[in-house]
């Protein structure tokens, strides 16, 4: 499934002009062979999704002013003001805990200008990145600007599956394939718990490119927009170099994802019956590359996403 990259002043497009700005493949690496994948810069529809992601299924503020205020937007006074008024999401204290407060932007219903400063995440990816080749870790993407803490950068996005479709497509891998599975778990009272399984190998944005580090930049934020399946959405953990490799942390650390071996809800009992003397071998734990001086020396299992 290949795509035809867009061509920008000599350079290719990865994503064939669907993203605000130009996702940029390295000169040098145009000559390798690319991953087969369409690219996609939201969420689709994938096996067992119950829910499609492209359908707006939240309810929308009557704002009628350029940008939301609290005192007077629904959105705000029901989810409380995620970002400043530059664009820098506002929790950014990790706990050791791992969770963070959620996220919901205004949408497609709402009434307020496409430039409200609480549409963000929606707006797509803004900076200029580039899809590199790395030395030992296949393909990586890194930035060719400054990126301040807390400024959003890309979503992880790609088809949306049900648990079991996840756990089909892991099992039906090959020791050499790569696993693009996130598996997300969101917490909401006592007792409420909403997974979501992201799988962008056949389908998927920049995204996909990531890797995995034990110490990284960059930290997962689920985003709400106009569906209550959430966005992926990464953001600086600290500030970011031009020319700096962007990473994330494939266990969860500094977010709320989990990868899927972890998920201690009531599908461990199917997990286990899942598991027999023939589980593939990509389900062990791959070394790790990243050269953090916290490196644990193993990927995350079930969230190997190096190309």
């Amino acid at each position: 499934m290949n795509i035809d990259h867009g061509i920008i002043d000599g350079r290719v497009d990865l994503s064939n002009g669907l993203e605000n700005v130009p996702i940029l493949i390295e000169r040098s690496s145009t000559v390798k062979t690319f991953p087969e994948f369409q690219y996609s810069p939201d969420n689709t529809e994938g096996p067992g999704c119950s829910i499609d992601p492209s359908e707006v299924t939240l309810p929308g503020c009557s704002c009628v002013s350029h940008s939301c205020f609290t005192d007077s937007c629904s959105c705000l006074q029901t989810h409380g003001q995620a970002y400043d008024s530059t664009g820098t999401l506002l929790n950014l204290s990790r706990t050791d805990s791992a969770y963070s407060s959620p996220v919901f932007e205004c949408n497609a219903l709402c009434t307020c200008s496409d430039a409200c400063s609480n549409r963000l995440v929606q707006r797509g990816v803004t900076l200029r990145l580039e899809v590199y080749s790395t030395e030992q870790r296949g393909w990586g993407v890194r930035t060719l600007e400054a990126i301040p803490h807390g400024t959003f950068v890309c979503e992880y996005a790609g088809e949306v599956i049900s648990f079991k479709e996840a756990r089909c497509r892991q099992l039906s891998q090959r020791s050499e394939d790569n696993n693009y599975i996130i598996a997300v778990r969101e917490h909401a009272g006592t007792g409420c718990i909403t997974e979501t399984f992201v799988d962008p190998a056949v389908v998927g944005n920049v995204g996909r490119f990531l890797n995995h580090s034990c110490q990284p930049n960059l930290f997962m934020q689920p985003v709400r927009v106009h569906s209550v399946v959430p966005r992926l959405a990464l953001f600086a953990g600290r500030n970011i170099d031009a020319q700096e490799e962007l990473t994330f942390d494939y266990s969860g650390a500094d977010s709320n994802q989990l990868p899927v071996e972890q998920l201690p809800t009531q599908r461990d009992a199917a997990v286990q019956a899942s598991r027999t003397d023939d589980t593939p071998k990509e389900l062990q734990r791959k070394e790790c590359h990243c050269g953090a001086n916290n490196c644990v020396q193993f990927l995350p299992l079930d969230l190997s996403i190096i190309n």
